[in-house]
């Protein structure tokens, strides 16, 4: 049995944001099969040096400290013909690793995780490749730039159409190409041309031990009124988006029937945008918190109004294992094998979702039911066991543990 280079753009530990999460589960999914050596970026000092219980178990490991600024990136794209996803992400001591470690142990599959780390792959590897695109990060800056206006826009129209060249390329190289949900895998096959033998969905999970309503003690807002509740990394776009969005046009609706409740954002990492909301309409700009279970568990109703997204949220899975309602936005619900009215609400519009919020909170019992509705299908169809059933096959590995690989 040989060995796997996992390759991914963020420390996979500790799982505190969404995409870390997913990494991290992959991660120890192929270290129970098979001898694994990651090269990753981290973000500061502190990710860098960060502990975990299973560190002593990877073969090897890089981690390099990502120092290099946006604009230097955004002028290496321009004089390259990059997108800057790929140049912000170009580093020398990453390729050293991956070269040596290829060089000199016996690499059966490259695992990349997010499409930035595709660029380390050697034009003259031999073995499998899989590649975990997460989302269709192409079809995502397409998005931002018809949201946009001035050089924003045309910025992220030209990141959208060099992605989407990139993207092919690397899916064409790739044996397989992984996305987090069928919906972005079948977009990313209408866009490659490439069959499901080579593209498919391999969905998140929920710790479900971890993410248990009776571990958790409520947070304590310092009223009695409701409490609405939004979780999220508050210095990602989308999010932003979101919360100026239910802030300001759906809390005055709300405040109208329910003049005690609160929107609470926790999250890390607030922008200066998020935070400019605190005191308005509402509003409680919490900020990074140690446990967001106590949070959740706190809600009367947590909410994902985001107006761009892809994939599949996991704010929204963990409210939904921790048996609270949730009303989202359609694109947030896109990818989440659940019914509409029986585990969780589509709002379509922001009035709806003003109304849906208030019928929440004016009927608990209906809410009550619906997030244990929603909690008993997060524990049939979510466990990370279930979503990374297929992963080892993929990758060419035994399906059950081998002796003398760690469990």
């Amino acid at each position: 049995m040989g060995e796997i280079l996992f390759l991914t753009h963020r420390v996979p530990w500790p799982p505190n944001r969404g995409d870390k999460i997913r990494s991290h589960h992959f991660l120890q999914k192929l270290m129970d099969r098979a001898p694994v050596h990651v090269a990753c970026f981290a973000e500061d000092e502190g990710e860098r040096q960060a502990g975990w219980e299973r560190n002593s178990e990877l073969a090897s490991s890089k981690i390099v400290l990502r120092t290099k600024p946006q604009w230097l990136g955004g002028v290496e794209a321009i004089l390259s013909g990059k997108p800057v996803s790929l140049t912000c992400f170009d580093n020398a001591e990453i390729r050293a690793f991956v070269a040596r470690v290829i060089g000199t142990r016996p690499i059966d599959c490259i695992f990349v995780f997010s499409g930035q780390m595709a660029q380390y792959i050697p034009i003259d590897f031999a073995g499998r490749v899989v590649m975990d695109f997460g989302d269709v990060d192409s079809a995502k800056f397409e998005s931002y730039a018809e949201d946009g206006t001035g050089p924003m826009a045309w910025i992220h129209r030209r990141e959208g159409r060099l992605l989407s060249v990139f993207e092919k390329e690397i899916a064409g190289r790739a044996d397989h190409a992984l996305f987090v949900s069928e919906a972005e895998a079948h977009l990313f096959r209408q866009r490659s041309g490439l069959g499901d033998d080579r593209v498919g969905a391999m969905g998140n999970g929920i710790d479900l031990e971890f993410y248990d309503a009776s571990d958790a003690h409520p947070a304590d807002l310092g009223h009695r009124g409701p409490m609405i509740l939004f979780t999220g990394q508050m210095d990602y776009q989308p999010n932003v988006q979101a919360v100026q969005s239910f802030s300001r046009q759906v809390m005055p609706a709300i405040l109208s029937r329910f003049p005690e409740a609160r929107f609470a954002i926790a999250g890390r990492a607030p922008a200066d945008k998020v935070r400019q909301l605190d005191g308005k309409n509402g509003t409680i700009v919490v900020g990074a918190v140690d446990d967001i279970r106590s949070w959740i568990v706190a809600a009367d109703v947590v909410v994902a109004p985001l107006r761009i997204a892809r994939g599949i949220q996991n704010k929204v899975l963990e409210a939904m294992a921790m048996a609270k309602p949730v009303v989202a936005s359609g694109c947030a619900a896109e990818g989440i094998d659940a019914i509409d009215g029986e585990h969780f609400l589509i709002a379509r519009s922001v009035d709806e979702e003003a109304s849906l919020v208030c019928g929440l909170l004016q009927n608990s019992g209906e809410a009550r039911q619906l997030g244990e509705r929603a909690k008993q299908l997060i524990h049939a169809r979510y466990s990370w066991k279930r979503q990374l059933a297929d992963l080892p096959a993929l990758c060419g590995l035994p399906t059950a543990v081998t002796a003398g690989v760690a469990a």
